[in-house]
């Protein structure tokens, strides 16, 4: 199969980082908006690889139709023309999700169950039956209506790609792994530095840096629901994930160093950095930032220390932030790059950032403040 119009989600104000990653696979003519990028021309392999090597995207879709509708008709008739039983088997498993925003059909509610009823009528005229049983594969289809825009997807994901399967513990305020990974390759870090993040936690911007250095693919040790698919070949999958171990750097050495005041994390992500494989390259260490000294000449600091609105009060998040703009007086060859929600950090660091980029943790409002090496 192929010919597939493919949808790579992301985190708000991440795309250009994912469309980078998409060109480095070898793909071309991307399109890139709000939360996503798009790509034309696809395959069941080219599924199979976007799924398996993508770090920053939160999930890869099949575009199944655009088009505007500004009445529930208009979405009925535009969904049921839609050849689903070319990708929908008769006994596909069909969930309907939905959002809206801006747009004159706002329930979302009925939104998704119009595409419901406007599916079952197109695969019934296509399979000739009346009822479904839909107790096969599972198939979970997207209404997104941005401003009377819709857009029609199928899920090829299953589970969002930050699930990489090694982190069984995420701390009290966990990052996702794929906006862990836009960080640590926003962060200008060379592979040839140490990377230290003094609020490690569980571990996951030291992991996903390993991961990234060492060139493991992050979906390699996990599956896809569209790999239960007709038509989508198990082998086509498996050939991915041989080609990728085999790109993996095994025999290369890196040192990233994590702290954290909390010794029941650390050992949670010293657990999570063995089962992702990368144990050897990571060392964690029990310290208060307080205490926090190092003798490295050249480094890359990457952290999302606590902010106000999770795990402390604003005074003692005031106190870290200028601490961490003291690490620019000690260690002035070193790139701090700070993720926080914090809205007056650059005020108590006491320097403007080198560069300042508006992101989103869940629906938090973020910056990610770096600071160039002097």
């Amino acid at each position: 199969m192929n010919n597939f119009n493919l949808i790579a989600t992301t985190t708000f104000g991440i795309e250009a980082i994912t469309k980078k990653e998409i060109e480095k696979l070898g793909y071309k003519g991307l399109k890139v908006e709000n939360g996503k990028v798009e790509l034309s021309g696809a395959g069941v392999r080219d599924i199979a690889r976007l799924n398996t090597w993508l770090r920053t995207a939160e999930r890869v879709l099949i575009k199944m139709a655009e088009f505007k509708a500004t009445s529930f008709e208009e979405l009925f008739d535009q969904t049921e023309a839609i050849d689903w039983a070319a990708l929908i088997p008769v006994d596909g498993k069909m969930h309907v999700v939905g959002k809206s925003v801006k747009s004159q059909l706002y329930s979302v509610p009925d939104c998704q169950s119009i595409v419901k009823k406007a599916i079952v009528k197109s695969m019934g005229k296509s399979y000739g039956v009346d009822l479904f049983g839909e107790d096969g594969p599972v198939y979970k289809i997207e209404v997104a209506i941005l401003k009377d825009t819709v857009t029609l997807s199928i899920d090829t994901s299953g589970p969002g790609l930050h699930k990489r399967g090694y982190r069984a513990y995420a701390g009290a305020a966990p990052l996702k792994e794929t906006l862990a990974a836009a960080l640590v390759m926003m962060s200008r870090w060379k592979f040839s530095q140490p990377m230290i993040d003094p609020f490690c936690g569980s571990g996951t911007i030291l992991i996903e840096a390993a991961l990234f250095a060492r060139n493991i693919a992050p979906g390699l040790n996990r599956s896809f629901v569209c790999e239960e698919w007709p038509g989508f070949d198990a082998k086509v999958f498996s050939d991915v994930r041989e080609e990728a171990n085999a790109k993996a750097f095994r025999d290369k050495s890196y040192k990233l160093v994590g702290y954290d005041i909390d010794g029941q994390v650390l050992r949670q992500a010293r657990s999570n950095a063995k089962a992702a494989g990368v144990s050897d390259d990571i060392e964690f260490h029990q310290r208060d930032f307080a205490d926090f000294s190092s003798s490295v000449g050249a480094a890359c600091l990457v952290t999302n220390p606590p902010y106000g609105e999770r795990l402390s009060d604003e005074m003692e998040v005031r106190r870290l932030n200028e601490m961490l703009g003291d690490l620019r007086d000690d260690y002035p060859h070193w790139g701090i790059n700070v993720f926080t929600a914090f809205g007056g950090f650059e005020r108590d660091f006491g320097e403007e950032a080198s560069k300042n980029r508006k992101l989103y943790n869940g629906r938090i409002l973020t910056r990610f403040y770096q600071y160039y090496s002097m």
